[in-house]
């Protein structure tokens, strides 16, 4: 994973742990306190949410412990590989396309970052300024000619 993902991950894990769970457990606290457990909708929906958060939690933690985390701004090269963010243009529409290749929790098409295992991706790696990469869409087949090839 990128630097940044790897930081997006730990964000997110130290809000789960120090803003959601303590709330989470006030709430729980707060719902026992009015009484009989079966027929408290409001206590089983905060023990739903902290079942949700302990899930979030331990998932987030073995993401990062397994975590392999590259620097980008210390890559080059003329290759697109992981990390690169690579210009492409639609052979057929002359749109252009913008994106950085990162691992598979980061990506964000809206974002302009795509997943190492997606088909675009796949394409493109190994792949230079002014190679031609055919890519399977629900669509067809597309053909993007890669424009550029930065490291950020």
């Amino acid at each position: 994973m990128t630097a940044e993902g790897y930081r997006s991950l730990d964000d997110q894990l130290k809000q789960l742990k120090s803003v959601e769970r303590p709330s989470v457990i006030a709430a729980i606290s707060e719902a026992r306190e009015h009484g009989d457990l079966s027929e408290n909708a409001e206590y089983h929906a905060a023990k739903e949410r902290q079942g949700w958060i302990e899930g979030s939690i331990a998932e987030i933690e073995d993401k990062i412990s397994r975590a392999q985390v590259i620097d980008v701004s210390k890559l080059s090269g003329d290759q697109v590989k992981f990390g690169a963010t690579v210009t492409v243009v639609d052979e057929d529409t002359e749109e252009e396309g913008r994106y950085q290749i990162v691992g598979e929790h980061e990506a964000d098409v809206k974002k302009g970052k795509i997943s190492i295992s997606s088909p675009i991706a796949r394409a493109m790696i190994s792949k230079a300024v002014g190679d031609t990469v055919e890519v399977n869409t629900p669509g067809g087949v597309k053909a993007y000619e890669i424009l550029k090839v930065e490291w950020k």
